[in-house]
């Protein structure tokens, strides 16, 4: 059985002070879901999204933190020498937000 990834998965963040809270997902493939976190443009986290529809980082370190919400677009199981999906990856779906320590 194919899976049908029909649609581009869309969500809305709102940020709550440092809590990111993400509106319903439109187009949902049903495969995993993340926040991508970086600070002062790198990439220092990324942790499961789940059902709960609010997140707030624990770090406190000084900086310009943005978050993102991303979806699995799973393509197929190829992988390359170090064991990372070589063409299936995550996706933005929603517009990152960002807050300053």
């Amino acid at each position: 059985m194919d899976q049908k990834l029909e649609g581009t998965p869309e969500a809305t963040l709102k940020l709550d002070g440092r809590k990111v809270i993400r509106g319903e997902v439109t187009n949902n493939w049903g495969t995993r879901l993340q926040w991508k976190v970086s600070r002062d443009g790198k990439e220092i986290a990324t942790v499961a999204a789940g059902l709960d529809p609010a997140f707030e980082f624990p770090d406190k370190a000084k900086g310009k933190y943005e978050v993102v919400l991303q979806q699995f677009k799973y393509l197929n199981y190829k992988k390359d020498k170090d064991g990372n999906y070589s063409e299936s990856k995550y996706l933005d779906i929603s517009k990152p937000v960002s807050y300053t320590l």
